[in-house]
């Protein structure tokens, strides 16, 4: 059992078989063989994750050696030593090695000046088709490096041993940025593949002047560039797939000197509750082949999918081509964004539907990254609990804080980018009490914010985060813009907006950003 000459590179001797850069109808049919998922209504693959459904986030390192040491934000990264990485690979290796192998060679970042090869081993048919649909396929254009620039060993069936190998527990994603690779076991949740990238890019790309964004993009008809951050659950996906505006991608963007382009070749939206009424484009690619769900609940005997059903889990998903929407760039790349849109689920029901930021107080809330966990999202939750997530996506920012917060004001600064706080949580209540604000309402708000209606609305001031808030927009009701109004008992949300602005302030105490900290709450 010999190896291709190209594996030999990561220490692979032998193999059973190698399956290199299959299409998606010939993973498909691997996938079914093996028994990996079943074929719903329509066509999409759905295919189960274990128990792991979400991503690892404890089980994450970055090894640590002369290219790390000085650049890696330790104090919110885990460490590996380059000696434990080296043994944990030669035990991934060998544990390869005697499986069937699906190799994709793809690309990251659609711009052609800032392009990065990916090499992604897989032992299961299904993650090579997941890695088919994030990342960029091959082009004529496009020549792939040996070695690549980043290698992906993934192995699901693996466990690591944490008193030998030097992990947490059995499940770990390792990052070498000297290397490029990445080691993947004990967890077959996709998105550690997709995730493991961005956190490279997210190394690499600020010394090539590229600030790199978790976020979504689109364009309107007026070549109108808009950026949407924010967490999973704050409606970046859905409100970045509008059909009046082309969507350029839903995750992972840079922004350069030339404007934006997209890291990746695909979406990956969470499909729970998905409508074909409010979100038409998203619900089409559930119903297609080449579409990967995953740990979607389907009718077995008619194999109809249950898009409500949370019985494996919350956070179900679905990965397909960006091209499976229709209005999609066909290019990936815009201009310089024109509006800045931080999209935040506040479930205390204190924060206003929308709110104008300058420049600095769009520092702040890159920093802060907040959103809000409900009751049920996970073990142990019972009420609102706040969240913040650094630059809007804490675990895939390897560097501090201050290196993409600088990024993002130089570029507001220059392009003179406007910027807009967007709560997609709760109104006249906290989460239990009020009632969440409708898809139609928030559409509403970004149609005035893109035609230039709010940009000289009458503002008012809100007291406790210091945000300027319209007294009207178009198509929203007017009392719904002031949170304070729709509460019946105002003293409660007094108190509830105090809660969380000390929240604001006492996470914001942990960062380097003194000359930040007034534009943030106000607790006078």
């Amino acid at each position: 059992m010999s190896t291709h000459p190209h594996l030999k590179t990561y220490g692979f001797s032998k193999n059973k078989t190698i399956f290199w850069g299959l299409t998606t109808a010939n993973l498909t049919e691997e996938a079914l063989k093996r028994e990996e998922g079943f074929l719903a209504d329509q066509g999409p693959l759905v295919a189960t994750t274990g128990k792991h459904t979400g991503r690892s986030a404890e089980d994450k390192f970055i090894v640590k050696d002369s290219t790390t040491e000085k650049k890696v934000w330790w104090d919110q990264n885990k460490s590996f030593s380059p000696e434990q990485f080296e043994k944990l690979k030669k035990k991934v290796v060998a544990h390869l090695e005697d499986k069937d192998l699906f190799v994709q060679d793809c690309f990251v970042g659609a711009d052609p000046k800032h392009q990065y090869s990916v090499r992604v081993l897989n032992e299961a048919a299904w993650h090579n088709i997941f890695v088919r649909n994030m990342f960029f396929r091959q082009t004529a254009g496009f020549t792939h490096k040996n070695p690549p620039k980043f290698t992906i060993l993934h192995a699901p069936s693996f466990k690591a041993d944490p008193k030998t190998d030097g992990t947490r527990s059995e499940t770990f994603i390792i990052l070498n940025f000297t290397s490029g690779i990445v080691l993947i076991g004990g967890t077959g949740y996709a998105g550690e593949i997709k995730k493991s990238v961005f956190t490279l890019l997210n190394f690499c790309y600020p010394d090539e002047g590229i600030f790199p964004m978790h976020s979504s993009i689109n364009i309107g008809k007026d070549n109108d560039t808009a950026v949407f951050f924010g967490l999973s659950g704050t409606g970046k996906t859905t409100l970045s797939a509008d059909p009046t505006r082309i969507l350029i991608g839903d995750d992972e963007h840079g922004w350069g000197p030339n404007g934006t382009f997209n890291f990746e070749g695909g979406c990956y939206a969470k499909v729970i509750n998905l409508s074909p009424k409010t979100e038409p484009e998203i619900y089409a690619t559930t119903q297609r082949f080449g579409t990967i769900l995953e740990n979607v609940v389907f009718d077995p005997n008619t194999r109809m999918l249950d898009l409500n059903s949370n019985k494996i889990t919350e956070n179900t998903r679905g990965s397909y081509p960006i091209d499976f929407i229709p209005n999609a760039s066909k290019t990936g790349i815009a201009g310089h964004p024109k509006h800045i849109v931080m999209l935040t689920a506040d479930a205390f029901g204190v924060l206003p539907p929308v709110s104008q930021l300058t420049t600095e107080q769009a520092m702040y809330h890159f920093i802060s990254g907040y959103t809000a966990k409900v009751a049920g999202t996970e073990i142990g939750i019972k009420e609102p609990k706040a969240t913040f997530s650094t630059c809007f996506g804490a675990p895939f920012m390897p560097r501090p804080s201050s290196v993409y917060a600088h990024l993002l004001g130089q570029r507001m600064k220059t392009h003179k980018s406007k910027a807009w706080l967007i709560n997609t949580g709760w109104i006249g209540g906290p989460y239990g009490v009020g009632s969440r604000i409708s898809l139609p309402y928030t559409r509403s708000i970004l149609k005035a914010i893109f035609s230039g209606q709010l940009d000289d609305a009458e503002t008012e001031i809100d007291p406790f985060f210091n945000l300027r808030i319209p007294k009207q927009c178009p198509d929203v009701p007017n009392n719904i813009l002031n949170p304070r109004i729709g509460w019946k008992d105002k003293n409660a949300y007094d108190a509830k907006a105090k809660e969380l602005a000390n929240q604001f302030v006492e996470n914001f105490k942990k960062f380097n950003f003194e000359e930040l900290t007034k534009y943030g709450p106000n607790l006078k």
